[in-house]
């Protein structure tokens, strides 16, 4: 049977908008089910502890379950390659922080390209770092502590949570940047026993796992690391009011693998952005030392970017190598 030229151009037209109407729809009822938000780090730090503030937010959101799986192991890469494999459909998504671009210019053989294979989704906050050194450390600013390295070239030991992550290169910078020779002391486990006991001496790490130990005077903070105070600690400087320049912010947000529908990735940066602004949310981020940070999917792509291009510049003028 031939149809009328007008019918047919009709369910020609009709055929060619199921796509689009099949995308609308997905994204209208995603998720159906649980999904998965990997984090590469052990659980109890400052990623998990995001990580599972935002996972829970988002249940109750959407609906279903967003459960957080810790996949720890070389300085976050076996999480992201979890995730790069995954099915791009928004059942898995990423933990993304600072340690992913770092990483891309620290690791020569990656199985992944990180820009490339994640796509995107959200940040999430700013979260500024702490210089922090153990009470014994006779120093108690931080042009204090760079006259002491100084007098004691390569006597302090400075812990990180292993070679090449923010614990790490952000003390490479202010070594760089304060001229002064510290020791570092890479640590695959808990480094916190030892610089409590005074067996390393200064770690620069978020203020999300050090405050506690601040506020009680377990440690002593002399500096942030962001470019501007620090609204949970107030009262200690930056690194830059005595190191012209420095600044360095960890940061956390949301990927996913790439080819994931824009419609899963618009609504779920939508109801992150939701998240944040809710006064609650920002009140408990504020406690722990993070700052809300908003963005597109689009200008998150850019700042990782840039991000990426800074910290590069580091690792090779201080030539980290991977454990």
């Amino acid at each position: 049977m031939k149809l009328p030229r007008r019918q047919f151009l009709h369910l020609a037209a009709g055929a060619a908008a199921l796509p689009v109407l099949w995308r609308n729809a997905s994204a209208q009822t995603y998720p159906t089910r649980s999904v998965r938000v990997i984090v590469g780090f052990p659980a109890g730090n400052a990623s998990d502890i995001l990580a599972r503030l935002i996972a829970q937010s988002l249940s109750g959101r959407l609906g279903q379950q967003f459960v957080v799986e810790n996949r720890p192991g070389a300085g976050g890469n076996v999480g992201t390659e979890v995730v790069v494999r995954a099915s791009p459909d928004g059942y898995t998504l990423l933990l993304v922080l600072s340690s992913n671009v770092i990483n891309e210019t620290l690791y020569a053989n990656l199985n992944f390209d990180f820009i490339r294979d994640i796509a995107p989704v959200a940040s999430i906050v700013d979260a500024p770092y702490a210089m922090v050194v153990n009470p014994s450390v006779p120093a108690r600013s931080v042009p204090e502590f760079i006259a002491y390295a100084k007098a004691n070239p390569g006597k302090l030991n400075m812990a990180s949570a292993g070679i090449g992550g923010g614990t790490h290169v952000f003390g490479e910078l202010f070594m760089m940047m304060a001229g002064v020779n510290l020791l570092h002391v890479p640590y695959r486990g808990n480094f916190m026993p030892d610089l409590l006991g005074g067996q390393v001496q200064v770690l620069f790490a978020p203020i999300t796992h050090l405050i506690e130990y601040i506020r009680t005077g377990k440690l002593r903070a002399l500096a942030v690391t962001s470019a501007t105070r620090s609204a949970a600690l107030p009262e200690i400087p930056t690194v830059a009011e005595f190191v012209p320049g420095y600044e360095a912010s960890g940061w956390y947000g949301i990927g996913a693998p790439k080819n994931t529908p824009t419609e899963i990735i618009d609504r779920l940066n939508k109801e992150i952005n939701a998240a944040l602004a809710d006064p609650k949310m920002k009140a408990r981020l504020a406690d722990l030392g993070a700052v809300p940070m908003s963005m597109t999917p689009a200008e998150f792509g850019k700042f990782i970017a840039a991000e990426t291009e800074k910290w590069a510049k580091v690792i090779k003028a201080a030539n980290i190598q991977p454990e």
